[in-house]
């Protein structure tokens, strides 16, 4: 009975402001984490209209565990099921698990759990890890599109110069005798099909290993990670489509937690490690020293470089009229507003672009194939 009792002492609930600090990392499933943004909203959003219709929070985590198909988000609701009914609080309970409620995710609900707004927070942040994916994909799509298209030529060029070429060079042959009697754009259609028909593997091999080095440095040397962003943000088109979905995912983030009632400081060094871009994070982090040493946030802002002056000069209204939550939040619409148009407008004119790019390489494939014909014709 004693152990009963002492199972439902209930842990004191933080102090408003106070970060929740997560644990060291269990060990990952197989698989490692497999909960999408939108899953995660979904629930976030469920379990906000259940604890604003009055059930307690033990209850609607039973209730949403038991509508989940199996997999990681089913058990891990289990696992924080569990500790909020041996007493620990529910932010301290999804801290426990960071590969799926990161600190953006349990410092809101702290903050919601001190303030006694939880329901409010809950909404507020389904709404943010929404429009973060929907942000998010905008953007992936736009890339990945031309990206695509390039692929798709390129392998589709490749068949042709390894199964197509091979077939028209024999007949050549008996026709010409010598390659060199063959016009120009012929040779060279023919010699890049045979150079590509046996060192096919060092290409594929050759991608491969720099996928890799890629992936390895970026994840292991600092340096190259700042170069390669750097590169990324001072691309004609691209560039300026990624700065403006940082700045929009920076402020979004930022005016959120500020709004709930997360501090300057903790709100700051959430935001760092949600911004992907390294010198983003950097900037962010010289605005933390700022803070931190009593100053304001607009003038290290300023001074980054990275941010437009009207973002400099709302967060320098919001910190004046104390307004700060509702300046970001606009300059989040705004930039995703922009986002949206870059999206529209540029890549639907690179569209035709990388269409006739396309249409020159197989035309000057075609005429490569069809000159010898022409020429025989002319002979006979």
């Amino acid at each position: 009975m004693a152990k009963k009792l002492q199972r439902r002492v209930v842990a004191p609930r933080p102090e408003p402001g106070t970060a929740v600090a997560a644990p060291a990392e269990r060990a990952p499933w197989f698989g490692g984490r497999k909960v999408t943004p939108r899953v995660l909203s979904e629930f976030t959003s469920q379990l906000a209209v259940l604890l604003d219709a009055g059930i307690p929070v033990t209850k609607c985590l039973r209730i949403l565990q038991g509508q989940m198909a199996p997999g990681v988000l089913k058990r891990t609701i289990g696992e924080v099921l569990e500790d909020v009914e041996a007493g620990t609080a529910f932010s301290e309970s999804l801290a426990k698990h960071p590969r799926i409620f990161d600190r953006l995710y349990t410092n809101m609900v702290a903050a919601g759990e001190a303030g006694g707004v939880q329901e409010e927070i809950l909404n507020r942040l389904s709404a943010f890890l929404e429009r973060a994916e929907n942000l998010k994909s905008r953007v992936r799509g736009a890339l990945a599109y031309p990206i695509a298209i390039v692929i798709v030529a390129a392998i589709v060029l490749a068949l042709v110069f390894v199964l197509v070429i091979p077939k028209f060079k024999s007949i050549f042959e008996q026709e010409f005798n010598t390659v060199d009697a063959m016009p120009w754009a012929t040779r060279q259609v023919i010699g890049f099909g045979e150079h590509l028909q046996g060192w096919w593997w060092a290409y594929v091999l050759g991608v491969v290993l720099i996928v890799f080095t890629h992936r390895t440095l970026v994840a292991r040397v600092p340096g190259y990670r700042r170069a390669r962003d750097t590169l990324i943000m001072r691309l004609p088109v691209v560039g300026t489509l990624v700065n403006r979905a940082i700045i929009a995912r920076f402020a979004r983030t930022f005016g959120t937690l500020i709004q709930s009632g997360v501090p300057h400081l903790e709100a700051l060094e959430i935001v760092r490690g949600a911004v992907p871009n390294m010198r983003v994070a950097e900037a962010v982090q010289r605005v933390h020293a700022s803070i931190r040493e009593g100053a304001g946030i607009a003038v290290p802002m300023g001074e980054s470089g990275l941010f437009d002056d009207i973002v400099v000069n709302m967060v320098d209204v919001g910190e004046q009229t104390g307004e700060l939550d509702r300046m970001l939040a606009k300059i989040a619409d705004r930039y995703e507003t922009e986002v949206d148009r870059t999206i529209e407008t540029t890549f639907k004119a690179l569209e035709p672009v990388m269409l006739v790019v396309l249409a020159v390489f197989v035309g000057f494939i075609v005429y490569a194939l069809f000159a010898p014909m022409l020429k025989l014709m002319e002979k006979l």
